[in-house]
């Protein structure tokens, strides 16, 4: 059985250049840790700090850490024009913490540090890692910049919810380390290597230049009447995180979503549902064009019987809800399968994992199945965190520790580009 280590998709790292900016905030001693994991994975790192992320963190620190001296200023190189330089010669540049004013001014195109400078100043792909107060995070003009950036096709790490400085506990907490180097690593991964029309057997390991993928996600919402819904726990943060690393691998992606997350991005469609039915009538006519289909919705099993057509009232007492199963079209698409096509299903398990998976590969004819234990810790549903076995139809197994979501992805992706077929010409 192979293992896929936390941190796989640092491969991608090796030898890229990146220009790691820390902007002023308290989570700056957090970028000291990911400027170390950058420069352990192989990457030539160059820091940037603005002049007030030196008053949390030293200069000394990440000169010792990164590939290069760091920078702070515009006027404190020998050379003339050092944003230029660093925004050129740049593979990816990562932002970390990047705070609400960096947000703002990168947004409305104001360069008024080396930061800044250099984020207007590059045609490399940049990823920004918001942390700062829940306040500060919820504000409409900080999601709106963000918005605006989201557009131009900036990626942004989303924060997470936790301790923030002053003691309080809420959302805006700067994403883990080992999840930003993971998000660095998949946008290099799909920058890095050459698609299907380069000759490769897989376009390059990893690769989805130019193939079409169909990525589902979220939990499916079954009416019990006109207000209320059956439903589960899928915060379709996993589908999302492979919709995300297939664009970046070149692939053109299609999500199917119940969910209203921010959009990866490079994603070519969204496609917004809500039951079972609805979709299953959006994923069917579109699977049949897909290259790769990736079911990563959790799916309802039952759904109500007969919905009601208006709000049941508690006066009128509990009512009685029959449940009658959903059609599992996952069946229908693995048994019409076009050939060449690559179909992964998900199974989110409470109890044996491995043999409930692979019964689920072989009865819906699927070429892999992504297995999950979602009731452990850090695991499945909800989490930024996943932990999961692919197992493919040849009989082989894939085991990936608990590690982010991206870095999941990322493991699934390139389970998936070994199962393309030769190069062919895409429209």
């Amino acid at each position: 059985m192979d293992s896929v280590a936390p941190q796989a998709a640092t491969g991608a790292l090796a030898g890229r250049r990146v220009v790691l900016g820390v902007a002023g905030g308290i989570a700056a001693y957090k970028a000291v840790e990911v400027c170390r994991r950058l420069v352990d994975a192989g990457a030539i790192v160059a820091p940037v700090l603005t002049p007030d992320a030196t008053r949390f963190v030293g200069t000394v620190t990440f000169s010792a850490l990164g590939s290069e001296a760091a920078r702070t200023s515009l006027w404190d190189s020998p050379e003339p024009i050092p944003h230029t330089r660093l925004g050129q010669g740049a593979d990816v540049i990562v932002v970390a913490p990047a705070t609400a004013r960096v947000i703002g001014a990168y947004a409305a195109g104001i360069s008024d540090d080396l930061l800044l400078a250099t984020l207007l100043a590059t045609r490399a792909p940049v990823i920004l890692c918001p942390a700062m107060h829940t306040e500060m995070w919820e504000h409409p003009a900080v999601q709106e910049n963000l918005a605006t950036l989201r557009r131009r096709g900036v990626q942004v790490v989303e924060p997470g919810v936790g301790r923030l400085a002053g003691g309080d506990l809420g959302a805006g907490r700067l994403a883990e380390p080992a999840d930003i180097v993971a998000a660095v690593a998949a946008v290099l991964a799909g920058a890095a290597r050459p698609g299907p029309e380069a000759g490769s057997p897989a376009g390059g390991a990893g690769s989805l230049a130019g193939w079409r993928v169909l990525v589902t996600a979220g939990g499916t919402r079954e009416a019990i009447d006109t207000v209320r819904v059956i439903t589960n726990r899928s915060s379709g943060k996993q589908g999302y995180a492979l919709a995300g690393v297939a664009a970046a691998r070149g692939a053109v992606v299609t999500l199917v979503t119940t969910v209203d997350r921010p959009v990866p991005p490079g994603v070519a469609e969204v496609v917004a549902v809500a039951s079972a039915a609805d979709m299953e009538r959006e994923v069917v006519p579109r699977a049949a064009s897909a290259d790769v289909v990736i079911m990563a919705a959790a799916v309802a099993d039952f759904r109500p019987k007969a919905p009601a057509d208006h709000k049941l009232k508690k006066d009128d007492g509990v009512p009685e809800i029959v449940l009658e199963p959903t059609h599992d079209f996952l069946i229908d698409l693995g048994r019409g399968k076009p050939a060449g096509q690559v179909l992964v299903g998900f199974a989110a398990e409470t109890d044996d994992l491995l043999s409930n998976a692979a019964r689920k590969l072989r009865a819906k004819h699927l070429d892999l199945i992504v297995a999950n234990d979602v009731s452990a810790d850090g695991a499945g549903f909800e989490h930024d965190t996943n932990a999961v076995t692919i197992l493919g139809a040849d009989g082989s197994e894939r085991r990936v520790p608990l590690s982010s979501k991206l870095a999941v992805a990322g493991a699934v992706l390139d389970a998936v580009a070994l199962l393309l077929p030769p190069p062919k010409e895409h429209p």
